[in-house]
């Protein structure tokens, strides 16, 4: 059954961040992630997550300016030193909040670059991060997205991810899949996940289009969630999506699932007790 976390740079955005891990909880959320958690100290986010109960799913390493329009670095000729600064801190900020899965994004081309030199850079980026992470018990991915959405990203399919993590020869890099991005880059959804299913991480989720809720577009997410749990994933699935009015409003798509999980728990608790 898919493990449920709640994107909370997406969901529960009337809060202050802090406030979103307690709102997760009380939804009936059980992990978290965001991109970014380097605005706050770690021990205070460790506090919430201990407070709650909730396990840290996933986070970015850090991307560069992003006021600025940055996406990443990992793709930047010249940063490598950044870049591995980068990596240093994520993974002390992994080791605080007992989050296995970090995901690097590639970065905005820029314009008028040479792309086989950026994929170089990529490509030697990834394999330092991959095994500085492997020595911290954490597993890297990396995340195409869509050009729509985001113009000039230099990652966009799952075939050109899967292509790099085989050129980087590291078995410590995995692929996260968001079925938003590969519906608006790629569709035939079954067929991608199917054929991509041994090398994904991490799975995120919204419909299409608009980037809602499931249930709130032509993603047939009561085919595609059992899907992924007939293809043998059992991570996290993360929740980022924009609600169409409001978190709460927007999480009756979730009630199958978590009535699922209290019928499994409550089973659980029978089979413990008639054994004790």
């Amino acid at each position: 059954m898919p493990k449920f976390s709640a994107n909370l740079g997406f969901l529960f955005t009337e809060l202050a961040f802090l406030d979103r891990f307690a709102a997760a909880a009380r939804a009936g959320f059980k992990g978290v992630e965001y991109a970014s958690p380097y605005e706050h100290r770690a021990p205070e986010i460790a506090r919430r997550l201990a407070d709650h109960g909730l396990t840290q799913a996933l986070f970015n390493l850090p991307a560069g300016d992003w006021e600025a329009g940055e996406r990443g670095i990992a793709i930047l000729p010249g940063r490598e030193a950044e870049f591995r600064d980068g990596v240093s801190c994520a993974l002390d900020y992994a080791g605080e909040l007992g989050c296995a899965r970090l995901n690097c994004l590639a970065g905005v081309a820029p314009q008028g670059a040479d792309r086989r030199t950026l994929e170089e850079t990529f490509v030697a980026n990834l394999a330092f991060a991959a095994e500085a992470a492997r020595g911290r018990g954490v597993k890297l991915l990396i995340e195409p997205i869509n050009a729509r959405d985001m113009p000039g990203f230099f990652l966009n399919r799952s075939d050109e991810a899967l292509s790099l993590i085989n050129r980087v020869r590291s078995d410590n890099l995995y692929l996260q899949a968001d079925i938003y991005h590969m519906q608006v880059m790629e569709g035939d959804l079954a067929r991608r996940l199917e054929a991509a299913m041994p090398a994904i991480a991490h799975i995120q989720i919204a419909d299409n289009p608009g980037r809602h809720e499931p249930g709130s577009g032509g993603i047939n997410y009561a085919f595609v969630l059992p899907l992924i749990e007939r293809l043998g994933y059992g991570g996290w699935v993360g929740c980022e999506y924009r609600p169409l009015t409001t978190t709460e409003a927007g999480l009756a798509w979730m009630a199958p699932y978590r009535d699922r999980c209290g019928k499994s728990e409550a089973s659980d608790l029978r089979q413990s007790k008639a054994g004790s």
